[in-house]
């Protein structure tokens, strides 16, 4: 496998789970601050977890369809290194969220089917880095940590995209190897297939996982 692989934890609830991403070489973490999830957490608990990440690993927040007042009150209090776009965000949206707090914004992009592609190549322009996701079952309170992934086939040969890419969806310690070889990623966000149960990371898993990722 290859040594660039950048792997994202994401749904990161305690602090020891923090400290085993980190340590077993996690280059991003994400905190997730959408009330519905089973991986939500509150300011002030994501601040304490944020100052306990250290130095080189970066602080993802994970937002759905935020305003601009929910933006303020996170990052009035929580060190962030980024903001992730999961929900209906236009393209026009994330250039406000990017050019109002001067950060690097993520866009997740759904994808079931080849028609989902065209949203990557419209969001191109507009975020830093897109994830690129399995879309949710219809009627799901949860735009993203569903345990699904999509046919990873839909990505073979279309690596270059215009912007940093994240695949994410369905990844487990068992099969990320495989969707590295199918589909070229080199950034992989990972976030119940690190867990025990719905919200409950697993030191373990997590381990497990960067190793799979990075060997």
């Amino acid at each position: 496998m290859p040594s660039d692989i950048s792997v994202k934890i994401c749904g990161l609830t305690a602090s020891e789970h923090v400290r085993a991403a980190a340590e077993a070489g996690a280059r991003y973490v994400g905190l997730v601050f959408f009330p519905k999830s089973p991986r939500y957490i509150d300011v002030p608990l994501a601040a304490q977890l944020a100052a306990e990440v250290p130095p080189g690993v970066a602080k993802v927040a994970l937002t759905v369809n935020a305003t601009d007042a929910e933006l303020d009150h996170i990052l009035a209090s929580v060190p962030l290194d980024m903001l992730q776009l999961h929900g209906t965000e236009s393209p026009e949206r994330v250039v406000e969220v990017k050019n109002r707090y001067g950060l690097p914004v993520m866009k997740a992009v759904g994808v079931a089917d080849e028609e989902d592609l065209a949203q990557i190549d419209l969001y191109s322009d507009a975020a830093d880095q897109l994830l690129i996701d399995a879309k949710p079952p219809k009627h799901s309170d949860l735009p993203g940590g569903n345990g699904l992934s999509f046919d990873w086939r839909l990505l073979a040969g279309r690596k270059y995209w215009r912007r940093p890419w994240m695949l994410a969806g369905g990844l487990t310690q068992d099969n990320v190897v495989e969707a590295i070889r199918m589909t070229g990623a080199r950034q992989l966000d990972v976030s119940s297939g690190v867990e025990s149960a719905p919200g409950v990371k697993d030191s373990g898993r997590i381990r497990a996982f960067l190793d799979a990722a990075l060997a």
